[in-house]
């Protein structure tokens, strides 16, 4: 069945979606991949300890573990990896609750086993089986699409076909959604829709955007013929349309979040709904960023929606709203006036180059509510990355190296494309990505979080040529420790831009990129190649060293920033969930807390070693 073929008109409960997708087969084969993440992610984040359990299995290279839960018991294959990780044989999972041992798909079932186990209380636990119901119901329907390769697909298609975060095991809950507004707007529905636009008061909110951009140039390039229709709209009703800002808005926002919280803004005309702009738009990975399908070269836009998915509410800090250009031109800079990253690297930066943000007056005066009601209403445009790479070039999300198709890996059909042997590829991927990152980080003490979100490959012939970031205002953090690039930031800045240790800063790179990247990336490799781990880390450590050598005069930060120090504080994003944070509300969103410490692989491959 292809999801395009989906009759959205098909019941009131979506009856017909359902009877396709929602067989027992492929509940149980959900179920069962997802519970093998889940013992993969909990062993790592130390929520439960497997034990092996028989030792002289000569026939293959997995052995058999066992995990204790409280009288319920759960055995499976698995194999080492680094990071103090593991990986799953997913059709071994069996559990015992007292009559002997069956094969064991029931993700739900795990967390009535776990519970008593951990410092989670129920009312956690509650919270979390319907993120992992939700989770399992977007991961049938991803199941029963047979749609075409990502190798054949534009940018923003190959957003829709990502299966979600790779760490975290609740990745598709999407807390506030309904069967329709999944069916209607998640990413992996690849449903485009077509933004609702507003013009609100430029007493209430405010215009920003980076230098040499005009409101009026922007609006215009984006809205075409709608800008003047919007200010007609606006005349019509009796209003001064110089007195207001246009704003696009999700239909989803604006039932679940605007019309119920800002009455009194649309009684007072302070927002004046003008109805649908001109173009269609598809969702990408992160649910509240937007692609331009119509016209891919105009800018995405990045919207607030009043839904929590992983760890936070998905919506829009003002704060940071009217930030996102100042950061885009501190990144921007850096890049253009350093001939390394400019014209080596060719760095491609889709900057945050607009926004509008809109206040709730009310929120906005308390002392401390919950965040969730500061992030309702504004928007931020981004460049488009397909309007910033050469018409030979192709732009493809990095979390596409880790997506399956009927079994084969991209990775696999990239390297064959390429005309290369795998060890050549890698060194060409490690060769693209590292050398900008660790620029970044050791001359300007500046760090990206390089997750494969964040994070694109620019290809040619499937071979990778450059690398773009992008995400700054959420995700661009600075050194605190006092490095002379960093001293002349102004004010306005250094306020914006969270400042941490060099050992935190080094953190953004190791967890962005190594451990929720080229962790799964390296399983992957050696399931399907039998590609040692020994030899992808020793080639990522290869590339680091190659830096090194190439900016001796940087030595003193390769030791401030080390990042092939023996262990790292181990982040645990699981166990900051289901145990650190809950699903209480929260004044401001959370940040991510370490447990423990983890093993790096990049000092154990080292040639004294």
């Amino acid at each position: 069945m292809d999801r395009h073929d989906i009759d959205h008109d098909d019941g009131l409960d979506g009856i017909a979606t359902l009877d396709d997708v929602l067989t027992e087969d492929r509940w149980n084969d959900v179920g069962r991949e997802l519970l093998a993440k889940i013992l993969r992610e909990f062993t790592y984040e130390d929520l439960v300890a497997p034990e092996p359990v028989e030792t002289d299995r000569s026939a293959d290279d997995w052995t058999r573990y066992g995990i204790d839960l409280a009288g319920t018991t759960y055995r499976f294959d698995a194999q080492e990896r680094a990071w103090d990780s593991i990986s799953v044989r997913t059709d071994s999972i069996e559990r015992d609750a007292g009559d002997g041992f069956e094969p064991a798909a029931d993700p739900l079932q795990f967390v009535v086993d776990i519970e008593p186990t951990i410092e989670m209380d129920s009312i956690t636990a509650g919270h979390l089986v319907r993120e992992y119901a939700k989770t399992l119901l977007a991961d049938s329907h991803i199941d029963a699409d047979d749609g075409k390769s990502v190798l054949e697909m534009s940018y923003a298609e190959i957003e829709g076909e990502m299966t979600g975060h790779p760490w975290l095991t609740f990745n598709k809950g999407r807390v506030g959604w309904g069967y329709d507004d999944y069916r209607d707007y998640a990413p992996e529905r690849s449903k485009p829709i077509r933004l609702s636009w507003c013009g609100v008061s430029r007493e209430a909110a405010s215009f920003v955007s980076v230098e040499g951009l005009e409101y009026e140039s922007l609006f215009r390039a984006e809205l075409g013929g709608y800008y003047d229709r919007f200010r007609d709209e606006l005349a019509d009703r009796g209003l001064e349309p110089e007195d207001y800002l246009f704003l696009p808005v999700h239909d989803w926002q604006w039932e679940n979040a605007i019309v119920p919280l800002f009455g009194a803004q649309l009684a007072t005309d302070d927002i004046v709904p003008l109805g649908p702009g001109p173009d269609d738009y598809r969702p990408m990975q992160s649910v509240r960023t937007f692609v331009n399908a119509d016209e891919p070269e105009k800018h995405n836009v990045k919207l607030p929606m009043k839904i929590s998915n992983t760890l936070v509410w998905r919506g829009l800090p003002g704060e940071r709203t009217e930030a996102a250009p100042l950061v885009t031109e501190y990144v921007k800079d850096i890049r253009n006036s350093d001939p390394f990253l400019r014209d080596e690297c060719e760095l491609v930066l889709p900057g945050e180059i607009a926004g509008v943000n809109f206040d709730h007056p009310t929120f906005d005066a308390l002392s401390g509510p919950a965040y969730q009601y500061n992030e309702l209403l504004g928007c931020i445009w981004r460049e488009s990355v397909t309007a910033m790479i050469d018409d030979d070039e192709r732009a493809m999300t990095l979390s596409a190296l880790l997506h399956v198709e009927d079994g084969e890996p991209v990775v696999s059909k990239l390297v064959d494309r390429s005309g290369l042997g795998l060890e050549a590829w890698l060194e060409e991927l490690f060769d693209t990505m590292l050398p900008p990152l660790l620029h970044y980080l050791y001359r300007y003490g500046t760090a990206f979080s390089p997750h494969g979100e964040n994070t694109i490959l620019v290809l040619e012939d499937g071979l990778p040529s450059r690398l773009a970031v992008k995400d700054f205002v959420d995700d661009v953090n600075v050194s605190e420790y006092p490095i002379p690039e960093l001293q002349d930031l102004p004010d306005d800045l250094d306020d914006v831009l969270l400042s941490v240790p060099p050992s935190e800063l080094r953190l953004f790179v190791v967890y962005g990129l190594f451990v929720g990247v080229y962790r799964y990336l390296a399983d992957l490799l050696v399931r399907h190649h039998d590609y040692s781990e020994e030899r992808f880390w020793g080639q990522v450590r290869a590339a680091i060293e190659a830096y090194h050598e190439r900016f001796p005069e940087l030595e003193e930060r390769f030791e401030l920033f080390d990042l092939l120090d023996p262990t790292f504080p181990k982040l645990t994003l699981n166990r900051n969930r289901i145990v650190d944070f809950g699903y209480g509300d929260l004044p401001e969103r959370p940040h991510a807390v370490e447990h423990g410490i983890v093993r790096n692989p990049l000092y154990e491959v080292a040639p004294e070693r």
